[in-house]
């Protein structure tokens, strides 16, 4: 455990009025708790110099419960069938509320195998979907081309998933915005550095990159991959020459484990093109490689599936591009006739056991709200709903139990024991 750092602040900084919630991170996951605690009667601050511009940005907006399931990931599993049940409630009242459309659509999921060792390899995950409960069926390739027409010929088969829906990222964001200054909720475009202690053991709020603090009855951290740098305070910036009040940045020996895990999506535009139409979200195995492509209301369609352990560089390449249209034109060859109109990259909050951090950071305080990887669109009504528990009644749900933070303090602590 380090020691603790202490640096100077303005003279005027300790003039602020604390609030009772400070969301560090403003992408799908922050801004709708961040709704959800000023709908419950709490005043909220939201710090992200980006809003909405990470990981919620490039998502493609799959809620895939079903699809999403495979080996090794039961709780995960249990978590987002669980969000999914929250989902149609959740985009209804944010509709309601701000008038703005969410996307979300009862598409259906239908998972499709371009060839014989690809249709064995989806037999293996739906056997242990349906050892979970899961409604997901094998369909063989001509009843998929029935549902789905713009399948090539070359699909071997198919499962069907009637339970797995779709909402569009971009447009959910923006309606949480629009509820965040409906609600009166602050949002102040700085970038959090480190976490205030102030020589107590408790977390009392965030300092930005400019050297303000911003304090708060309880601190969320729902930053993304970038939790972990603010947790170990790895941004700070320097906060001026002038004299003033000291701060302690702490807490020290705070571990938050989240990693870029990188990206790449091409949104193509299929409205010109009345021949051309995907009725259900489709994702693929093509010789064993993963791939998706998501219809919206308005003609586009959302291709992708690339997962890099790399930094958030956002950065298009060649070869990601080049990978995710081969896999797709595989499946649905009709896409070669559609324009490309979007590019994009972005790094997901990857955690050690792909589950995201919900619950206690261990450190009064603060709590934690993040590594939610490849299903933060799809969690972010459980996610918001258990912070907001925790918050107004002092505990986290039993729902959210597989993603609590302590199971990595007790990894840590059994490491150190040996």
């Amino acid at each position: 455990m380090g020691a603790q750092t202490s640096v100077a602040l303005p003279p005027d900084a300790f003039s602020e009025h604390p609030t009772d919630a400070l969301v560090i991170g403003c992408g799908i996951i922050g801004a709708s708790i961040a709704w959800r605690l000023a709908g419950r009667g709490l005043t909220v601050r939201c710090l992200d110099p980006e809003p909405g511009g990470g990981a919620t940005f490039a998502a493609a907006g799959m809620l895939a419960a079903v699809a999403e399931s495979t080996f090794g990931e039961h709780d995960l599993m249990r978590l987002n069938v669980e969000s999914a049940g929250l989902w149609p409630g959740f985009a209804a009242e944010l509709e309601s509320e701000t008038g703005h459309p969410t996307g979300y659509r009862r598409t259906g999921t239908l998972t499709a195998a371009f060839d014989s060792d690809d249709r064995r390899q989806l037999r293996r995950v739906l056997a242990l979907q349906r050892q979970w409960g899961l409604n997901a069926v094998e369909i063989d390739a001509t009843e998929a081309r029935r549902m789905e027409p713009s399948l090539g010929p070359r699909v071997a088969g198919a499962v069907w998933a009637a339970d797995d829906h779709e909402a569009d990222p971009r447009a959910v964001h923006a309606a949480l915005m629009a509820g965040l200054s409906r609600r009166d909720v602050e949002l102040v475009p700085r970038r959090a550095v480190a976490l205030l202690t102030e020589h107590t053991e408790r977390v009392t709020g965030v300092l930005d990159d400019r050297g303000r603090p911003h304090r708060a009855t309880t601190v969320i951290l729902a930053a993304g991959w970038g939790s972990k740098a603010v947790a170990s305070g790895r941004l700070l910036a320097a906060t001026g020459d002038g004299p003033g009040d000291a701060a302690v940045l702490g807490p020290p020996g705070l571990d938050v484990p989240t990693r870029p895990v990188k990206g790449q999506v091409v949104r193509l535009d299929a409205r010109h093109e009345p021949s051309f139409r995907l009725h259900h979200v489709l994702r693929g195995i093509v010789q064993s490689r993963p791939v998706y492509a998501v219809p919206r209301e308005n003609g586009e369609i959302v291709v992708g599936a690339t997962s890099e352990e790399q930094p958030d560089d956002r950065m298009i390449t060649a070869g990601g591009l080049f990978a995710l249209l081969r896999d797709a034109r595989a499946l649905i060859p009709g896409l070669d006739e559609l324009p490309v109109i979007d590019t994009t990259a972005r790094a997901r909050p990857g955690s050690p056991d792909n589950v995201p951090l919900i619950g206690d950071s261990g450190v009064p305080g603060l709590l934690l709200a993040t590594g939610h990887y490849r299903n933060g669109i799809l969690l972010a009504p459980l996610t918001a709903a258990a912070v907001a528990d925790r918050c107004l009644h002092g505990a986290f749900p039993d729902t959210v139990s597989p993603a609590d933070p302590a199971r990595f303090a007790d990894t840590h602590r059994s490491m150190a024991a040996s």
